[in-house]
């Protein structure tokens, strides 16, 4: 659910902050105050484009941002973007730069539109005037098909990544032989000559370790032994010292037991003393100095780095790349038998993807049959005369498998007797696109509960001027439709009808005002007074009257 939505600087709004609720949020002012303004600010945090035009006059930049509430999915694309989480809500901010760059924030942490883009279908699906019909493309086409219907494309998912899997390691098999086979006596040489040199994973940082200490042989003994000289052996040496120093404390002791603890303390520094100066003392004389060792260590580093120079960056890169280059040796010599078996596994995965697509494509057309009719009702009913149809199209051929089936589904709609059916991106306006829209989300949402559901739709509908062109009863249909949409999912709606108007659950109205010079736009949220003011303010027009109140206060008990 959307929680808040601001803008600064946005196209003629100054700062303008809402505050909206579940239910059916409605969004009603005189023509020109900004109605529309606010639904693309939205639609510009779902990764809408952006330019230069809408910073307001004067202003460095704009900035629009939103809270929404968290979902699983959308956790997991914050997950997968590398987006830290903000617990329940997500936070979503757009900045717009006077030149037209831009910057994306997701959390308070730099993104991209990319990632808006990838929360925009769990979060909401804005339907603006001024936007196309890329947020309902064939893919969400297909998705709300399969949510209607209850549609689980599991079995498909899990067959078609098995088939693409095995698939590709034939065609790498088969397309690289000519190269493989070239390629044998070098990969022959590479592994005799990694195998030979018997690497051990971290050796050459042992020896780099080992050859500081060999060429600074005499620099080390004389410092560890000069260590040990001051901690242990020497006249004036710490334990000596310390020795003196545990008589008298004992001594003290004697006469007063607060000195106990100080005897114990120094009987055991005086024991990592000894202990520190036996540790310095092996080491001195493990020492070896030894010319030839020092020259076997560079010999056996220089071999190293060769070896590293030509196959990885460490020891342990050198001995995975030996190891890969082993296996595709063994492929070349086991190929017939890795043929034959890639070869199967593609022939099997292939009959269980096509028997999960045929399965997924029967439940599709089914679907598609039943949602037909009831969505070309629901349009109708919007003072709208169409004919309306889903077709599903079973492209069977390998080339057209995804994930999501073979299938293409596409949505086709005749505005005017005699015309042909056109896919419904051909759709001119978009107060009809708004109402093709809501007709389908209320046949989905009634539908649904007959069905399991198991696909989630976006938490929030925007339908931008859904009421171009009805008015009377057909404007009474829109109304109760967003109702009992917004009953399963919140619905925000901007509306110039007080038909529509009175079905709100939270009322808010835009306005614009002067101040300083400039016009500024309002986002109010209106109280009931407020709210039945501004239904009357549009049953009559600029005046108010009683009668006007009245007729208002009657058409909202009426929605309810």
């Amino acid at each position: 659910m959307l929680i808040e939505l601001r803008a600064e600087n946005y196209a003629v709004i100054d700062h303008a902050i809402a505050v909206f609720g579940p239910g059916l949020n409605l969004l009603t002012g005189e023509t020109g105050a900004g109605k529309s303004i606010l639904v693309d600010a939205l639609a510009l945090l779902m990764g809408g484009k952006s330019s230069a035009e809408i910073v307001r006059h004067g202003a460095e930049k704009a900035v629009v941002a939103c809270v929404f509430e968290s979902t699983p999915v959308a956790e997991s694309v914050l997950e997968e973007n590398g987006i830290d989480s903000e617990g329940a809500e997500i936070i979503l901010r757009r900045e717009v730069l006077a030149n037209g760059k831009g910057r994306v924030f997701v959390n308070n942490q730099p993104a991209t539109v990319s990632v808006l883009k990838q929360l925009a279908p769990e979060l909401a699906l804005v339907h603006a005037q001024s936007e196309t019909l890329s947020s309902f493309d064939q893919a969400q086409q297909k998705h709300l098909l399969d949510r209607f219907g209850g549609i689980s494309t599991y079995a498909v998912e899990a067959s078609y990544s098995t088939w693409k899997e095995a698939s590709e390691r034939l065609t790498d098999l088969l397309q690289g032989e000519a190269d493989r086979l070239k390629m044998v006596d070098l990969w022959s040489y590479q592994v005799k000559e990694i195998e030979t040199a018997h690497l051990e994973a971290g050796e050459d940082e042992a020896l780099e370790t080992e050859k500081r200490v060999l060429a600074n042989a005499e620099k080390l003994y004389a410092a560890a032994m000069g260590a040990f000289d001051q901690l242990y052996e020497g006249g004036d040496s710490a334990e000596v010292g310390l020795r003196a120093a545990i008589r008298n404390v004992e001594e003290l002791a004697r006469y007063d037991s607060k000195f106990t603890e100080a005897v114990q303390q120094l009987q055991s520094a005086r024991a990592i003393v000894g202990d520190v100066a036996a540790t310095l003392r092996d080491y001195a004389e493990g020492i070896n100095a030894s010319p030839e060792r020092l020259s076997e260590i560079e010999d056996r580093l220089a071999a190293l780095d060769r070896l590293k120079r030509k196959y990885g960056k460490s020891v342990a890169e050198v001995i995975a790349y030996g190891e890969e280059v082993s296996r595709k040796l063994a492929e070349v010599e086991n190929r017939d038998e890795a043929l034959k078996t890639l070869r199967a596994a593609v022939q099997q995965s292939s009959d269980e993807y096509k028997k999960a697509a045929s399965t997924l494509t029967a439940a599709r057309k089914s679907a598609a049959e039943k949602l037909t009719k009831q969505a070309e009702a629901q349009i109708n009913s919007l003072a709208m005369k169409v004919k309306f149809e889903i077709a599903v199209l079973d492209l069977q051929d390998d080339a057209q498998w995804t994930a999501n089936g073979w299938d293409e589904v596409e949505y086709r709609i005749a505005t005017n007797t005699g015309e042909p059916l056109k896919p419904l991106h051909e759709i001119a306006s978009g107060g009809e696109m708004s109402r093709v829209m809501l007709a389908l989300k209320v046949a989905v949402e009634e539908h649904s509960s007959k069905v399991d559901r198991k696909i989630p739709t976006p938490r929030t509908l925007v339908f931008d001027e859904i009421d171009i062109g009805i008015g009377g009863r057909a404007a009474d249909a829109v109304g109760h439709k967003l109702k009992a949409l917004s009953r399963g999912q919140q619905v925000l709606c901007v509306t110039h009808l007080p038909q529509i108007a009175a079905f709100a659950d939270q009322h808010f109205l835009i306005e614009k005002k002067e101040a300083d010079g400039r016009t500024k736009t309002n986002v109010r949220l209106l109280d009931q007074r407020a709210s039945t003011h501004e239904v009357a303010r549009m049953l009559s027009g600029a005046k108010v009257t009683d009668t006007s109140l009245q007729h208002a206060a009657q058409m909202i008990a009426a929605s309810k």
